[in-house]
């Protein structure tokens, strides 16, 4: 497909988007250097920092590369895959392996740095739960995801905060089918009560070796049931 003029707005989606299809097409096959700056706003009809700034869009998507002195080289032929969507595909026992990582680690680190108001919220999303159990099986898992939030949140560390947020549509939707599927609150409508309760404990005296061993075997018994219904 020839490179034409463009007309329409907004110019710099429509300038990456031209370069990315002559990309994914081989015109420029990886290790080669694109046509400079100039060279492409005349044949893409539009200026050259509209042509720079798409550029940079197609070094943000990882298929060209910026080489000081050398030009703008190609790097890859399709966009590298975002973190949100990686997750959004992966299998959800994948992701709650992950999940185990940063959270065990996140309740050892809550039992050493809670603070009293900390405490107050773990134990309002432990009661949160509890009631949710007269729900449905949507509404108790919100709960129950709140209640590990909550021992997350008392890790005072933004980056695990950020982390496990990623984590929770994709959760949310894997658990809320495993609930379904295996029928899991049919004869306790708030299963895991006395382990979550354990490691709030653990938590609010500032166990962490315990918090962190009460959690991976609450969490290793769910990822048990997830791999055996996958």
């Amino acid at each position: 497909m020839a490179l034409g003029a463009l007309h329409r707005s907004p110019l710099v989606d429509q300038a990456a988007e031209s370069l990315r299809e002559q990309i994914a097409e081989g015109l420029w096959p990886v290790g080669t250097r694109l046509p400079g700056e100039t060279t492409l706003a005349k044949t893409l009809g539009v200026g050259r920092s509209t042509v720079r700034e798409a550029l940079r869009a197609l070094a943000g998507a990882g298929l060209v590369q910026a080489r000081q002195g050398a030009g703008v080289f190609v790097i890859a032929t399709s966009p590298a895959e975002d973190w949100t969507s990686r997750l959004r595909r992966a299998a959800v026992a994948d992701v709650y392996e992950v999940r185990m990582l940063v959270e065990v680690q996140a309740a050892r680190l809550a039992a050493r740095r809670r603070t009293p108001d900390d405490v107050t919220a773990l134990h309002a999303a432990l009661e949160a739960r509890r009631a949710a159990a007269r729900d449905g099986d949507a509404a108790f898992v919100d709960a129950d995801i709140a209640l590990h939030a909550a021992v997350v949140a008392a890790a005072h560390n933004p980056v695990l905060t950020d982390l496990f947020a990623e984590f929770v549509p994709r959760l949310r939707e894997g658990l809320v089918a495993l609930v379904d599927l295996l029928d899991l609150r049919a004869g306790d409508p708030n299963p895991g009560d006395h382990t979550h309760a354990a490691f709030v404990d653990a938590v609010e005296r500032g166990d962490a070796d315990g918090a962190g061993r009460v959690l991976q075997e609450e969490l290793e018994q769910t990822l048990g049931r997830l791999r055996r219904a996958g």
